[in-house]
Protein backbone atom coordinates (compact mmCIF):
# COMPACT_ATOMS: atom_id res chain seq x y z
CA UNK A 1 0.00 0.00 0.00
CA UNK A 2 1.35 3.33 -0.86
CA UNK A 3 2.07 5.65 2.24
CA UNK A 4 2.13 9.13 2.43
CA UNK A 5 2.77 11.87 4.83
CA UNK A 6 -0.19 13.10 6.64
CA UNK A 7 -0.22 17.19 7.72
CA UNK A 8 -2.19 19.37 9.71
CA UNK A 9 -3.22 22.94 8.16
CA UNK A 10 -0.10 24.78 9.83
CA UNK A 11 1.91 22.58 7.24
CA UNK A 12 3.73 20.30 10.14
CA UNK A 13 3.37 16.81 9.26
CA UNK A 14 1.73 14.64 11.80
CA UNK A 15 2.32 11.21 10.48
CA UNK A 16 2.11 9.30 7.67
CA UNK A 17 -1.23 7.71 6.38
CA UNK A 18 -1.81 4.19 4.02
CA UNK A 19 -3.98 4.85 0.99
CA UNK A 20 -5.88 1.92 -0.90
CA UNK A 21 -3.36 0.16 -2.88
CA UNK A 22 -6.40 -0.60 -5.60
CA UNK A 23 -6.80 3.22 -6.30
CA UNK A 24 -3.74 5.07 -5.56
CA UNK A 25 -1.49 2.33 -6.33
CA UNK A 26 -2.09 1.09 -10.04
CA UNK A 27 -0.06 1.41 -13.00
CA UNK A 28 -1.62 4.85 -15.00
CA UNK A 29 -3.33 3.70 -18.48
CA UNK A 30 -2.03 6.59 -20.31
CA UNK A 31 -4.36 5.44 -23.06
CA UNK A 32 -7.52 5.41 -20.71
CA UNK A 33 -6.54 8.07 -19.41
CA UNK A 34 -6.72 10.16 -23.06
CA UNK A 35 -9.91 8.52 -23.52
CA UNK A 36 -11.02 10.14 -20.41
CA UNK A 37 -10.26 13.64 -21.33
CA UNK A 38 -11.56 13.69 -24.58
CA UNK A 39 -14.76 12.32 -23.65
CA UNK A 40 -15.15 15.14 -21.17
CA UNK A 41 -14.18 17.83 -23.57
CA UNK A 42 -16.50 16.74 -25.96
CA UNK A 43 -19.42 16.92 -23.27
CA UNK A 44 -18.51 20.48 -22.74
CA UNK A 45 -18.44 21.22 -26.17
CA UNK A 46 -21.73 23.33 -26.64
CA UNK A 47 -22.72 22.62 -30.19
CA UNK A 48 -25.09 25.78 -30.69
CA UNK A 49 -24.12 26.39 -33.88
CA UNK A 50 -26.60 26.98 -36.37
CA UNK A 51 -27.11 27.94 -40.36
CA UNK A 52 -30.31 28.98 -42.11
CA UNK A 53 -31.06 26.59 -45.15
CA UNK A 54 -32.40 27.76 -48.16
CA UNK A 55 -36.64 27.31 -46.14
CA UNK A 56 -35.19 29.39 -43.12
CA UNK A 57 -33.64 32.48 -44.89
CA UNK A 58 -36.17 35.74 -45.04
CA UNK A 59 -37.84 36.31 -48.80
CA UNK A 60 -37.55 34.57 -52.08
CA UNK A 61 -40.73 33.63 -52.56
CA UNK A 62 -41.48 34.30 -55.80
CA UNK A 63 -40.13 32.81 -59.05
CA UNK A 64 -37.82 36.36 -59.66
CA UNK A 65 -37.92 35.86 -63.70
CA UNK A 66 -40.39 33.12 -65.90
CA UNK A 67 -38.66 30.23 -66.90
CA UNK A 68 -38.02 30.42 -70.34
CA UNK A 69 -37.52 32.99 -73.30
CA UNK A 70 -35.38 35.06 -71.15
CA UNK A 71 -31.92 34.28 -72.34
CA UNK A 72 -30.95 33.27 -68.31
CA UNK A 73 -30.64 30.61 -66.43
CA UNK A 74 -33.77 28.87 -64.94
CA UNK A 75 -34.35 30.37 -61.01
CA UNK A 76 -37.19 29.30 -58.87
CA UNK A 77 -36.09 31.73 -55.70
CA UNK A 78 -33.51 34.36 -55.29
CA UNK A 79 -32.72 32.72 -51.50
CA UNK A 80 -31.41 29.65 -53.53
CA UNK A 81 -27.78 28.80 -52.12
CA UNK A 82 -25.76 30.45 -55.80
CA UNK A 83 -27.46 33.70 -54.56
CA UNK A 84 -25.99 36.72 -52.63
CA UNK A 85 -28.25 36.34 -49.19
CA UNK A 86 -29.03 32.74 -49.72
CA UNK A 87 -29.45 29.53 -47.84
CA UNK A 88 -26.51 27.55 -46.71
CA UNK A 89 -26.11 24.26 -47.80
CA UNK A 90 -25.49 21.06 -45.68
CA UNK A 91 -24.14 23.82 -42.85
CA UNK A 92 -24.06 22.72 -39.08
CA UNK A 93 -26.84 22.38 -36.82
CA UNK A 94 -27.27 22.58 -33.10
CA UNK A 95 -25.86 19.05 -31.61
CA UNK A 96 -24.69 17.24 -28.17
CA UNK A 97 -21.08 16.07 -28.69
CA UNK A 98 -21.31 14.17 -25.54
CA UNK A 99 -20.94 10.55 -25.60
CA UNK A 100 -20.64 7.68 -22.59
CA UNK A 101 -17.04 5.52 -21.89
CA UNK A 102 -18.12 2.44 -20.09
CA UNK A 103 -18.56 2.61 -16.20
CA UNK A 104 -15.20 0.01 -16.05
CA UNK A 105 -12.80 2.30 -18.37
CA UNK A 106 -14.51 5.58 -16.82
CA UNK A 107 -13.57 4.34 -13.30
CA UNK A 108 -10.06 2.84 -14.31
CA UNK A 109 -9.21 6.27 -15.95
CA UNK A 110 -9.98 7.49 -12.28
CA UNK A 111 -7.82 5.51 -10.71
CA UNK A 112 -5.13 5.79 -13.21
CA UNK A 113 -5.15 9.76 -12.47
CA UNK A 114 -5.26 9.21 -9.00
CA UNK A 115 -2.55 6.61 -9.03
CA UNK A 116 -0.24 9.01 -11.10
CA UNK A 117 -0.66 11.70 -8.44
CA UNK A 118 0.95 9.56 -6.05
CA UNK A 119 3.92 7.99 -8.52
CA UNK A 120 4.17 11.81 -9.41
CA UNK A 121 4.36 13.08 -5.14
CA UNK A 122 1.67 15.49 -6.48
CA UNK A 123 -0.38 14.45 -3.22
CA UNK A 124 -0.89 15.97 -0.19
CA UNK A 125 -2.93 14.05 2.57
CA UNK A 126 -4.62 16.77 5.07
CA UNK A 127 -6.00 15.56 8.46
CA UNK A 128 -8.96 17.89 8.63
CA UNK A 129 -9.64 20.78 6.91
CA UNK A 130 -11.62 23.22 8.75
CA UNK A 131 -12.46 27.32 8.07
CA UNK A 132 -14.49 29.12 10.38
CA UNK A 133 -16.03 31.76 7.84
CA UNK A 134 -15.48 32.39 4.02
CA UNK A 135 -12.25 33.98 3.69
CA UNK A 136 -10.16 33.74 0.88
CA UNK A 137 -6.40 34.24 3.31
CA UNK A 138 -7.57 31.43 4.86
CA UNK A 139 -6.69 29.46 1.92
CA UNK A 140 -4.12 31.24 0.74
CA UNK A 141 -2.17 30.59 3.83
CA UNK A 142 -3.30 27.24 3.63
CA UNK A 143 -0.94 26.66 0.81
CA UNK A 144 1.60 28.83 1.34
CA UNK A 145 2.21 26.39 4.58
CA UNK A 146 1.70 23.34 2.63
CA UNK A 147 4.36 24.90 0.00
CA UNK A 148 2.21 24.61 -2.91
CA UNK A 149 2.58 27.64 -5.15
CA UNK A 150 0.80 25.63 -8.63
CA UNK A 151 -2.26 24.96 -9.46
CA UNK A 152 -4.18 23.14 -6.79
CA UNK A 153 -7.50 20.67 -6.47
CA UNK A 154 -9.09 20.32 -2.99
CA UNK A 155 -11.46 17.24 -2.67
CA UNK A 156 -12.95 17.21 0.60
CA UNK A 157 -15.18 14.16 1.76
CA UNK A 158 -18.46 16.07 2.22
CA UNK A 159 -19.65 19.71 0.83
CA UNK A 160 -18.30 22.12 2.78
CA UNK A 161 -19.91 25.64 1.41
CA UNK A 162 -16.93 27.83 3.68
CA UNK A 163 -13.93 25.79 1.86
CA UNK A 164 -15.52 26.51 -1.73
CA UNK A 165 -16.52 30.04 -1.00
CA UNK A 166 -13.12 30.65 0.60
CA UNK A 167 -11.38 29.41 -2.77
CA UNK A 168 -13.85 30.76 -5.43
CA UNK A 169 -11.46 34.19 -5.69
CA UNK A 170 -8.45 32.14 -6.75
CA UNK A 171 -7.93 31.40 -10.05
CA UNK A 172 -5.81 28.44 -9.78
CA UNK A 173 -7.69 26.45 -6.62
CA UNK A 174 -10.53 24.71 -7.32
CA UNK A 175 -13.11 22.54 -4.74
CA UNK A 176 -14.32 19.49 -4.93
CA UNK A 177 -16.25 16.54 -2.98
CA UNK A 178 -15.16 12.68 -3.24
CA UNK A 179 -18.04 12.74 -5.66
CA UNK A 180 -17.54 15.41 -7.92
CA UNK A 181 -13.72 14.29 -8.87
CA UNK A 182 -13.33 13.77 -12.63
CA UNK A 183 -9.88 12.89 -14.93
CA UNK A 184 -10.03 16.21 -16.50
CA UNK A 185 -9.36 18.51 -13.27
CA UNK A 186 -7.38 15.82 -11.62
CA UNK A 187 -5.01 15.95 -14.91
CA UNK A 188 -5.39 19.81 -14.73
CA UNK A 189 -4.08 20.85 -11.81
CA UNK A 190 -0.69 20.22 -10.46
CA UNK A 191 -1.72 19.25 -6.87
CA UNK A 192 -4.49 17.38 -5.65
CA UNK A 193 -4.87 18.10 -2.08
CA UNK A 194 -7.03 15.56 -0.17
CA UNK A 195 -8.62 15.38 3.25
CA UNK A 196 -8.16 12.27 5.32
CA UNK A 197 -11.42 11.68 5.11
CA UNK A 198 -11.92 12.17 1.66
CA UNK A 199 -8.95 10.05 0.95
CA UNK A 200 -10.90 6.89 2.84
CA UNK A 201 -13.86 7.97 1.32
CA UNK A 202 -12.26 7.57 -2.44
CA UNK A 203 -10.61 4.21 -1.68
CA UNK A 204 -13.59 2.70 0.25
CA UNK A 205 -16.11 3.61 -3.22
CA UNK A 206 -13.39 3.49 -6.53
CA UNK A 207 -12.32 -0.35 -5.29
Amino acid sequence: MPKVALYNQSGSQVGDVELNDAVFGIEPNTHVLHDAVLMQRASLHQGTHAVKNRSAVRGGGRKPWRQKGTGRARQGTIRAPQWVGGGTVFGPTPRSYSYKLPKKVRRLALKSALSSKVKEDNLVVLEALSIDAPKTKEVVNLLASLKVEEKALIVTANQDEVVARSANNLANVKVLTVSEVNVLDLLTHDKLILTKEAAEKAGEVLA
